[in-house]
């Protein structure tokens, strides 16, 4: 432990951050952080409303997990709430249901998030609720083999949607065996070879104070927030993460066409992207936004939808990985149209390779992505998990003010430079499911 951890450790932070929307500031946001003396980090923002939410972001996802672990990460996400030292699983799902509050978790690639949304007045009970969940679940082995089951489900009813389904197939392709590339849920057959103990030693490896973030978004005071962790937290022990750090194999551009007893064609089309303290990452998402993005007015929705009717849904999207990302664009189409569509594709990312964009343009694409981005702000939900997300990997609240700035600062040249590096032929893999003849 270094010096100025300790010295972290002893001091709460208090932020003051300014959204800025359309060149002024206009929102007054505050945020509050902590650091227990076991290393588990606070994070708290206020809010007006009725509603606290309140939970634990930790650091072990999808591709933290060892060969034999495939979807361990995503099954204690279900089976933490099954029984802990103290309570059975009835009595976790009515602790919060109970004053009309709720429980709720997500696994992704590289995080599970555990949170509950409650009344302001429950929170001490929500504190300590969440905290025996985090950290004495005991994982009892009868409610693992009823779970097994309802995941088996969730596995056949994904492989049954070929327009989701892909989007896996397709990272699995980029990151070719890479843990990254893994379906969240696993597989069949390392699913059902879960115990008890092995589920706990998944949680013991990853579950421990400094780890993971504790965060808070509600009206609560954060002198009530730090002694309640104190309470509840302060005592867990905790122990160095010897993280699976497998490298990333050397990305190989792949075409790939699958035939599959469906009816209409899937396409994926992409490559890989920038990680998540890449400053080009900022541009790509604007170039995501301008090719596929939310808006009815994106070109690829204007070209084969609007203008041709050639598809119900076409999208672009960008996730950033702590050291790589995934750009893609993914629609379904009738099989004799598919060629049209890609056609249609190529053509827009070689515009953006060739074609400066002028001031007016960009600037009013500028306007619309952080429009959207106010916009997407204003659910309290998506406020904390973000602000959690945020914290856990970046070790700061990343402000929408900073982004807004980077949204800004882009240039015509900058679209230039990450559209020939990013949308060039050479780089773009495909995978393609269509029918059977």
């Amino acid at each position: 432990m270094t010096a100025n951890i300790c010295f972290f450790q002893q001091t709460t932070i208090t932020f003051v951050v300014f959204l800025q929307v359309h060149n002024h500031y206009s929102l007054k946001m505050t945020y509050n952080t902590h650091t227990l003396s076991n290393g588990l980090r606070i994070i708290h923002t206020p809010s007006y409303g009725n509603v606290v939410y309140c939970g634990f972001s930790i650091a072990a996802g999808t591709r933290d997990e060892m060969e034999n672990e495939q979807g361990m990460a995503h099954f204690v996400e279900h089976t933490i709430f099954k029984g802990t030292l103290k309570r059975k699983a009835w009595h976790i799902l009515n602790r919060m249901e109970n004053v009309g509050g709720d429980l709720n978790a997500y696994t992704n690639k590289e995080e599970t998030v555990i949170y509950t949304a409650f009344l302001p007045e429950h929170f001490e009970r929500a504190v300590e609720l969440m905290s025996d969940i985090v950290f004495n679940s005991v994982f009892p082995q009868k409610e693992l083999e009823k779970e097994k089951e309802v995941i088996l489900d969730e596995i056949s009813m994904y492989e049954d949607s070929p327009g989701e389904l892909i989007f896996d197939d397709f990272e699995d392709m980029l990151f070719n065996g890479h843990p990254l590339g893994r379906n969240i849920l696993g597989t069949p057959e390392t699913l059902k070879s879960f115990t008890q103990q092995s589920t706990k030693d998944f949680t013991l490896r990853y579950y421990t104070p400094s780890n993971m973030v504790m965060f808070v978004h509600g009206n609560i005071d954060f002198k009530k927030i730090t002694r309640m962790a104190e309470k509840y937290l302060g005592n867990v022990e905790d122990h160095k993460v010897e993280r699976n750090n497998m490298a990333i194999p050397e990305y190989v551009p792949t075409v790939v066409t699958e035939k599959r007893d469906i009816h209409q064609t899937y396409v994926m089309i992409g490559t890989r992207g920038y990680d998540a303290f890449d400053d080009r990452r900022t541009t790509l998402y604007l170039i995501n936004n301008i090719l596929g993005g939310p808006g009815m007015n994106s070109r690829l929705n204007v070209e084969m939808r609007e203008k041709r009717g050639l598809v119900y849904n076409v999208e672009a999207s960008l996730t950033s990985y702590k050291d790589t990302g995934v750009f893609c664009i993914n629609f379904a189409s009738d099989y004799n149209d598919s060629s049209k569509c890609i056609a249609i594709v190529e053509k827009q990312m070689k515009k953006l390779r060739d074609i400066k964009m002028s001031s007016l343009a960009l600037n009013a694409t500028k306007k619309q992505l952080i429009g959207q981005i106010g916009v997407a702000s204003d659910n309290n939900e998506n406020c904390a998990l973000d602000m959690a997300k945020s914290f856990l990997h970046y070790g700061k609240f990343n402000s929408s003010e900073k982004l807004f700035k980077r949204i800004e600062a882009i240039t015509p040249e900058m679209i230039l430079e990450v559209a020939n590096e990013k949308l060039a032929e050479s780089q773009l893999s495909r995978l393609i499911y269509c029918p059977k003849d």
